[in-house]
């Protein structure tokens, strides 16, 4: 099964389609078996950042993985985030990364493009999408900003992220930019926020602590 095609049945059927990060290596084999035994369909997936600051070594691993367990049936392997400027702020050499992708197998790549301008993200993401298009994989593309990335939103509580929608993506921008890019699927911000970085702080109620204490 295509990528293309899952997402476009999950979409019909008013589902998902899960995907499942692989930082770690022994990971790929038993996240791959859930999905078989569960007879889903689902991605095992690895971004940048997992084999540049974490343990999945490189993509190319990840796919050497993924081809010892995976079942056509039931799984995809995908390529998340590619950025253009990373968590650091530097720029990426983003092509060659997918280039690689593509020859280890993968069938769905994302480039995030959403630090830079509305105009410089859909001439980016048009770029990669001709790419993926060209290799009969398809491209997933990023609009908005996630709340936690580099601290921002890390001081503001919930209701507040709701009530400025900092950072959400815009209805019509979000159109614009599926027209012009012709990407496959769009990663948006509704009011997630991403806890690898930002920091929370869990305000308990007393009663319930001395509730959880007194039942232990």
């Amino acid at each position: 099964m295509k990528a293309q095609e899952a997402v476009k049945l999950a979409w019909q059927h008013h589902t998902i389609v899960p995907a499942f990060k692989i930082p770690y290596l022994p990971m790929a084999k038993p996240v791959a078996q859930a999905i078989i035994d569960e007879k889903t369909v689902a991605m095992l997936q690895v971004a940048r950042l997992e084999w540049e600051k974490f343990e999945s070594r490189s993509l190319e691993a990840v796919a050497e993985e993924y081809f010892k367990y995976y079942d056509p049936k039931y799984t995809l392997l995908h390529l998340d985030h590619v950025p253009v400027i990373d968590e650091d702020q530097k720029r990426v050499d983003y092509m060659p990364i997918l280039e690689r992708a593509v020859k280890a197998g993968y069938q769905s790549v994302m480039v995030d493009g959403s630090r830079l301008s509305l105009a410089e993200n859909i001439a980016v993401t048009k770029q990669v999408a001709d790419f993926a298009h060209a290799n009969d994989i398809a491209c997933e593309a990023e609009l908005g900003s996630v709340m936690g990335h580099e601290g921002a939103g890390a001081n503001m509580d919930y209701e507040e992220i709701f009530r400025t929608k900092k950072g959400f993506t815009d209805l019509g921008e979000a159109k614009q930019f599926a027209e012009e890019t012709k990407c496959d699927w769009l990663s948006v911000a509704v009011g997630s926020i991403r806890l690898l970085w930002v920091s929370i702080t869990v305000k308990f109620s007393p009663k319930a602590v001395l509730s959880a204490r007194h039942s232990s």
